[in-house]
């Protein structure tokens, strides 16, 4: 099954083909609804301090045992800010297929677009998250902002 799944992330980043645009700063999150999710406290705690190697060592560990979209969210999200957008891209499109209405996922999935200048791309998700929170969120607010300061709005 690791291998599969290795196997599964690899054949991704090798389709994927991104390049580093810029960076945004950002905060790392992800769904703290969940209840079937590890305890990522000290991910998040390393995350948050820009131990983006430590954090990735403890999710890789924590990846292999637990296919959890809190996971894999925060598995891109800490290959994005290490500058790995192909691998990141793969970790992203993984939460998503096992949690669609992720919202943080779908925020970063947006901002990796917004970095590698696929604007297009970015407003696609977008309006999944004007779907997923008709009233507003935090999610749909950042992502906007990436997208205007890119577009320097």
């Amino acid at each position: 099954m690791k291998y599969a799944i290795l196997g599964f992330i690899w054949l991704c980043a090798i389709s994927a083909g991104f390049s580093a645009v810029t960076a945004f700063p950002a905060f790392a999150v992800d769904n703290m609804q969940s209840t079937d999710a590890p305890d990522l406290t000290s991910v998040r705690a390393k995350i948050d301090a820009k131990d983006y190697v430590g954090a990735l060592a403890e999710l890789r560990g924590l990846a292999e045992d637990n296919q959890q979209a809190d996971v894999y969210n925060l598995m891109g999200y800490t290959l994005r800010k290490t500058g790995d957008y192909k691998t990141s891209l793969t970790y992203y499109t993984k939460a998503l297929e096992l949690q669609p209405d992720h919202k943080a996922a779908r925020e970063y999935l947006g901002e990796l677009f917004v970095e590698t200048g696929e604007i297009a791309k970015a407003e696609e998700q977008v309006a999944s998250l004007k779907q997923l929170c008709p009233s507003g969120c935090e999610e749909l607010e950042d992502l906007q902002k990436a997208i205007t300061a890119k577009n320097g709005n």
